[in-house]
């Protein structure tokens, strides 16, 4: 590992003052578990690290009965053990429960995940399932960005220069709505799974049809994938066994996963049909209503 300066700001605008002045040469740093590997195997050679740690509210979470807040500093521990996340977002709680161990959980930050930008990741496919949207910030501006515009390629996400993630933005799932998050794990619970998905399902007010449902997948590309031409094949129709299947099978055409050790592309295919057809009717058996 190369020699570097290390910061640590109390405040988000001494942070941004911090990345404005050392440009690309800066890296923000929070739990430092993908980062800090990545300094290690000279991938990544920043000479300062901004630190995050000491900034105050940005490890916040909190809800409304229309969205939940997690500040990107919040640990994956912390989301798995809210309450209110629970109560508000039950996909995040159990999407997080998933990630690797508890010993990573309780390091790995909700910010620093993202920017990562690993398509294998547990979190992203739940969260684009879900229309969440990170909230970046520069010295000049803030915007909202939908997650399912924000990775861009391999390692490479929406953020621009000077911009740091400060936290994400997770709408409450409507009435009549079920979720589920499913991934295929053959090696051990520290790896990535060969496949995932995750699903939000919502019914008509008579309980069959199907008026809105988003999907996303991970490790089945350059990015998390939202699958599109599934949801099509869904939405407006009445929502039976036989027609799950047919959806199913068009996700075939939407990923472009890589041979790799844990698996083909031509495996990952024929597997990203069996757990999308089991994420969605596992999202249809959990459907609770969610008061307006």
């Amino acid at each position: 590992m190369i020699g570097f300066q290390y910061h640590s700001p109390t405040s988000l605008d001494e942070a941004l003052s911090l990345l404005k002045e050392h440009g690309d040469d800066a890296r923000v740093i929070a739990g430092g578990t993908a980062l800090v590997l990545f300094m290690k195997q000279r991938l990544a050679q920043p000479g300062h690290l901004v630190s995050l740690r000491r900034i105050p509210g940005l490890d916040n979470i909190s809800a409304t009965s229309q969205e939940a807040r997690i500040g990107a500093l919040c640990a994956h521990r912390a989301v798995e053990t809210s309450p209110v996340l629970r109560e508000t977002v039950p996909l995040v709680v159990d999407t997080f429960r998933q990630v690797a161990t508890p010993r990573i959980r309780n390091m790995a930050t909700v910010g620093g995940g993202l920017v990562h930008a690993d398509p294998s990741m547990d979190p992203p496919p739940s969260l684009i399932a879900l229309g969440a949207r990170v909230v970046l910030e520069s010295t000049s501006s803030q915007r909202d960005v939908p997650l399912d515009e924000f990775f861009l390629d391999y390692y490479e996400t929406a953020i621009l220069p000077g911009e740091i993630l400060t936290g994400v933005v997770v709408p409450a799932p409507p009435p009549n709505s079920g979720s589920a998050y499913l991934k295929f794990l053959p090696r051990t619970a520290d790896d990535y799974g060969t496949v995932s998905a995750a699903v939000l399902l919502t019914l008509d007010g008579n309980g069959g049809t199907c008026k809105d449902i988003r999907i996303g997948l991970g490790s089945l590309g350059n990015t998390p994938i939202r699958a599109r031409a599934v949801e099509a094949e869904l939405r407006g129709q009445q929502v039976t066994t036989d027609l799950i299947r047919r959806a199913a099978e068009a996700v075939e055409d939407e990923v472009d996963p890589l041979d790799d050790f844990r698996g083909s592309a031509q495996y990952k295919r024929e597997m990203a049909q069996v757990f999308v057809r089991r994420a969605i009717e596992r999202a249809a058996s959990n459907i609770r209503t969610v008061p307006a």
